[in-house]
Formats: structure tokens, C-alpha cells, sequence
């Protein structure tokens, strides 16, 4: 069974989405995002993906404090990206209660010191953020495209030993038009023991049905709850 990762993206301490990571096109969903968490975790949700958007931008983690909050006042897993760029990003994050680490841009600046983040904690601890557009990976808030094509990030990685991949399609992020379907399929194709969790496009609920008959590990889901495309409850035949 696909798991089911609603995603809360913080600016400003506050619970927001954008849209194709456009930091001029941004809604504020929620003043608190531990409310927001509170709720997802109220229907039985296990799985969060918080992202610190402002720490992406900044190249430092900005709202450990968010993190730290939701950690102290829920049980829900949480897997932290945004701004993880160092030895001493990492620290606070996991200090501040985050059960996983993201590693998007970083692992294609700084390979060497993500292979001893890895090496040091294990790939239950590290994920790979992949973020990709026209087959490229990007990085940096999405505001750099690489020559580095995404399938072979992936393999390097997951060669190294990563378990886990977050894929983000740029092109579908906030704008509800379903997810990469086609993207997704060629990277099981392509690794097809990778765990591999799908971001980007959720539209509602078929999408997920979509993902979960492909064998999709898991699913982040952020604006398609925010504006109502989906609730909470049709996500419990999803939860274990």
C-alpha cells in the first residue's frame, strides 16, 4: 500500500504552497502549522513531509523551530528538508525531532559529505531529494537547473546507498494537473528496487489510486488538501 505524506511547506513560521516553486505566487494556508499537523494526524496519518522553504532559499535551516514543535507535540514521522546544507544543518534538524533528512541540493554540491551523512546514519535516516525539470535536476529552491540528468543522480545514489528517493516534478508542483505518471514508471523501470515517493501534481484521489496500482512507495500531498480536492477522510483507506 502506497504511504500517504501530506507535505507542510513553512515561510515566515507559517503553513503556505506555491506554485512551480514560485516564491511570488504563495498562499498562506495556516498561521500554525502544528494545527495542520494536529489534524493530519487526527485521521491516523503517520507521515509528514515538512519543508522549510525559507531554509532552501537561504541555504540554512531557518524554522528548526516549527520541526521542533510538531516533533514535541505529535508522534507523526517526519521527514525535514529545505536548507540541510551542512554538518551543523543536519544537527539541528535531527536535535529538533525530524526522523528523516532530505538531501536535495546538497547532494549535488557536497557528494562527499552526503556519502558520510549516509555512511553515519544509515539510508533510513537519509533520503535523496530529487527535484527535476525536463529531465534535469535542479537545485537551489528550484532556481538552478544542472546538466546532471535525473535517472543517473538516482542510480549514483542509490548505488552509494540510498533506499529512498522523493522525486519532484517541477512542472506539476501546486498546479493539480496529476502527477508524472510517465516519469515515475520509467524510474521503476529503470531502478526498480529504489523506494520511490512521488511529489508533485496530486490532483485527488484517482491520482493516488494511480500511483498505488504502479507500486509508488509513497505520496506527498500538499495543495490538493489545502484547496479541498481532497479530504482527510478519503485518505484513510490508504493508512495502515
Amino acid at each position: 500500500m502506497i504511504r500517504i505524506i501530506p507535505a507542510i511547506d513553512i515561510i515566515d513560521g507559517k503553513c503556505v504552497r506555491l506554485t512551480k516553486g514560485d516564491y511570488s505566487q504563495k498562499i498562506i494556508y495556516n498561521e500554525n502549522p502544528l494545527e495542520v499537523a494536529k489534524e493530519f494526524e487526527s485521521v491516523g496519518i503517520q507521515y509528514l513531509h515538512l519543508v522549510d522553504l525559507d531554509g532552501a532559499k537561504a541555504k540554512r535551516i531557518i524554522n528548526w523551530k516549527v520541526l521542533e514543535s510538531i516533533s514535541k507535540e505529535t508522534g507523526i514521522i517526519i521527514d525535514f528538508g529545505g536548507g540541510v546544507r551542512s554538518d551543523d544543518d543536519l544537527r539541528i534538524a535531527l536535535e529538533s525531532g525530524a526522523s528523516k533528512i532530505t538531501a536535495g541540493s546538497v547532494a549535488v554540491k557536497n557528494k562527499e559529505m552526503v556519502v558520510d551523512w549516509l555512511n553515519k546514519y544509515g539510508g533510513d535516516k537519509i533520503i535523496l531529494g530529487a527535484d527535476t525539470i525536463n529531465g534535469m535536476i535542479s537545485i537551489n529552491a528550484w532556481a538552478d537547473e544542472t546538466k546532471l540528468p535525473l535517472i543517473e543522480f538516482i542510480k549514483i545514489y542509490h548505488a552509494l546507498g540510498f533506499k529512498e528517493t522523493i522525486v519532484t516534478d517541477i512542472s506539476k508542483d501546486g498546479v493539480l494537473t496529476g502527477p508524472a505518471f510517465e516519469l515515475y514508471k520509467n524510474i521503476k523501470d529503470e531502478i526498480p528496487n529504489i523506494s520511490l515517493v512521488a511529489s508533485g501534481g496530486v490532483s485527488g484521489i484517482s491520482d493516488i489510486e494511480e500511483l498505488n496500482e504502479m507500486n509508488i512507495d509513497g505520496v506527498i500531498i500538499g495543495k490538493a488538501i489545502y484547496e479541498g480536492r481532497i479530504k482527510l477522510n478519503e485518505l484513510k483507506r490508504f493508512l495502515c
